[in-house]
């Protein structure tokens, strides 16, 4: 991790509403962001605004969101994420996410993601896949 990961620091991202981001089950007049598509858009937002501040052979995995999908926010508008650090704890990291549609808060958020080292958490999935095959 690079010096620059420190508590405070924020990030802001714009997302566009597309179709594929929305609900269908209540008809198309009634598309709007569905919440397993926000809970993506947190994630990518919070994943890449972090990888601006790892070091080389350093990536970050989510381990747990509490989500608040406060609004609805229909096809073809946006929301901006803003995303905050607010404790490093080693490896774990915790940030605060709000997100506004062009009206209103549509959500509110806490992320926590880890640290990993790619290569060793390659060797790891691979000595577990091991396990897997051994069992049958």
């Amino acid at each position: 991790m690079k010096d620059s990961l420190i508590a405070g620091i924020t990030a802001q991202r714009r997302f566009e509403i597309d179709q594929a981001r929305t609900i269908d089950f209540m008809g198309d007049e009634m598309r709007i962001y569905a919440t397993p598509a926000l809970l993506r858009d947190i994630e990518v937002h919070c994943r890449d605004f972090l990888l601006e501040h790892l070091d080389e052979g350093e990536d970050t995995v989510g381990v747990r969101v509490e989500l608040d999908h406060l609004a609805a926010t229909l096809l073809h508008m946006w929301v901006d994420i803003t995303a905050k650090v607010v404790e490093i704890d080693g490896r774990r990291i915790t940030l605060e996410v709000e997100v506004t549609d062009p009206l209103e808060a549509a959500a509110s958020a806490k992320h926590v993601r880890f640290v990993v080292d790619v290569e060793r958490q390659g060797q790891r999935l691979q000595a577990k896949a091991a396990k897997v095959a051994e069992k049958g």
